[in-house]
């Protein structure tokens, strides 16, 4: 996949990086990034030596039909996990424990700790827990990184991508090892984690936004629906009028 996609996406988009350095050549590192857009987990793996493994969201695995098969076997061939979401705090622990099993393999390990791409391109308050809880088991550095544009690359719910020109900025490892231990502690967990998204912040240049970006996103469907259905009724009066 490497030097099918990999060398494909980099000689199409050539994608600049920064802080290449930082990523370790060999053993566990925990790779925390923002969360632009869908080709966010092709781009940076494409301008590593190293494999990435990210968890996905089990539909991706397993919708019907041929595109869906193609799907899964694309998914599979890049080493992605597939978790459900739907199992509430059942998911989240299948998630830890795909974490913590890819760095005792001493492998990179990639999430978003917003949980879910950006509605907006702003960067949204990261979730506690996934990240945190992986990081204070295993001993291994979180590496921040920004996804630079890859949303103007491909915008959500757009198949054919842009020639645009993205960019990947990776920022030095984060030492949690004062935390060892504590990983059942919240405020811990809220500090490991709100300390990530600073660096994320720092890095990518985004406004930060204090919601989780799923609450967000409840905010933006409820606002539209609520202006498609005033347009309604003022087109509906409109008529009646006439």
């Amino acid at each position: 996949m490497k030097f099918s996609v990999g060398n494909s996406l980099k000689l199409a988009f050539r994608p600049w990086v920064e802080g290449l350095e930082n990523i370790p050549a060999e053993g566990p590192a925990i790779l925390a990034s923002n969360h632009l857009s869908f080709s966010d987990s092709f781009f940076l793996p494409a301008v590593l030596d190293r494999k990435v493994t990210f968890i996905a969201k089990a539909e991706y695995f397993t919708s019907p039909g041929i595109k869906g098969k193609l799907t899964a076997a694309f998914f599979k061939g890049v080493g992605q996990l597939p978790v459900d979401r739907s199992g509430g705090r059942g998911a989240g622990e299948a998630a830890i424990r795909s974490g913590i099993e890819v760095l005792e393999r001493g492998e990179l390990f990639g999430i978003y700790p917003e949980g879910t791409r950006s509605p907006d391109g702003r960067l949204y308050r990261g979730k506690p827990g996934g990240l945190a809880r992986v990081t204070l088991a295993t001993g291994a550095p979180v590496i921040p990184v920004a996804m630079i544009d890859t949303e103007k690359v491909q915008p959500p719910g757009k198949i054919v991508p842009k020639m645009i020109r993205p960019g990947i900025r990776i920022g030095k490892p984060l030492d949690f090892s004062r935390y060892h231990g504590m990983d059942g502690d919240r405020f811990i967990l809220r500090s490991v984690t709100d300390e990530v998204m600073y660096e994320i912040m720092k890095l990518s240049g985004q406004e930060y936004v204090d919601i989780y970006a799923t609450a967000a996103k409840r905010q933006i469907a409820e606002a539209a629906k609520k202006q498609a259905e005033a347009e309604k009724a003022a087109k509906k009066s409109g008529s009646g009028a006439q």
